[in-house]
Order: C-alpha cells, then structure tokens, then sequence
C-alpha cells in the first residue's frame, strides 16, 4: 500500500462532519487512543479509555493477505490518488496506473491512513458492500463515514494493533 500511496494527494479538510457512525461498546482494556483491529471479527476498535471503545465494522485481508502486528499510523490523507501495487496490477493488469482521489472508481474512497512498515492503510472504500467480508490485499476497509469519523479522532503516530 505504500506505493499506492506514493502519489497521494494533500492534506484538505473533509466536506462536512459525517453522521457518528462507531458504536459505542464495553472493551475490556487497552491503552487509549489505541486502534485494535480484530481481523477475525472483522471489527475495529478505537479504545477510549475506562474500558469504552468505539466500534467499526471493516473489511480485511483475504486468504493469503492476512497480516497482524504492531505498527503505527504514518500519514493521513483525504481523498487520495491510488496507484496499484504491484500484486494488484498483476492480478488485474488492465488497471490504469494511477485513479485520482474522488473518483469512483478509486478503492480508497473518502481518506486513508497509512500504516507504518508495511504497503497498508486503513482507508474508506468505492465498494461498500465488501464491508464485513475478507476482500482485500490487507488494508482494512470502513465505510466512508466510519473513516471520516476515525480520522478525525485520531493522529500521525497513533498505534495500531492488528491481531487475527
């Protein structure tokens, strides 16, 4: 994902403040502002501290792009431009090389975080019915409003924890 995110466009303020769209759940700890993603549940958490998250549903990886680990946010994004990575061009060659960022045909969707030491974000989606499934290359997917209300709640350097 990061080559994808080579050619990203700039920081803009989003169009709007979208509707709440996390729910509100107990959470049994974590350290707060903490996102967990829970790939088996297909679920992301926003811990808030006195043991509340905010909860997401998402897409993750299919079978064989699976990941967990440790990382961080690295850079945020509105409405970003998408280019392939070579994985995807390779399963799907007739791709343009580059979708800009608003177009509806750019999987990206409303913004993207990217996440350190690897080629993932988490990002919205041109696709909403993929939501809850195993259906991408291992970014994990959210609705366009869930992405918009998580980035707004969150910073550069927040820790992500992916666990399967």
């Amino acid at each position: 994902m990061l080559a994808m995110m080579a050619s990203l466009g700039g920081l803009a303020l989003l169009p709007g403040t979208a509707q709440a769209a996390g729910t509100l759940v107990s959470y049994p700890s974590g350290e707060t502002g903490t996102i967990v993603v829970r790939t088996g549940e297909r679920r992301l958490y926003l811990i808030l501290g006195n043991h509340q998250a905010l909860r997401y549903k998402v897409g993750v990886g299919r079978a064989g792009r699976q990941w967990a680990g440790n990382v961080q946010i690295s850079g945020k994004y509105i409405r970003p431009n998408w280019a392939p990575p070579a994985a995807v061009k390779k399963d799907s060659p007739n791709l343009p090389d580059m979708i800009p960022g608003g177009s509806r045909h750019n999987p990206m969707g409303a913004a993207a975080m990217t996440l350190s030491g690897g080629e993932y974000a988490i990002h919205g989606t041109n696709k909403p019915k993929s939501i809850g499934g195993r259906v991408s290359y291992g970014c994990i997917r959210m609705y366009n409003e869930d992405i918009t209300e998580l980035f707004d709640k969150v910073s550069v350097g927040t820790p992500v924890i992916v666990l399967r």
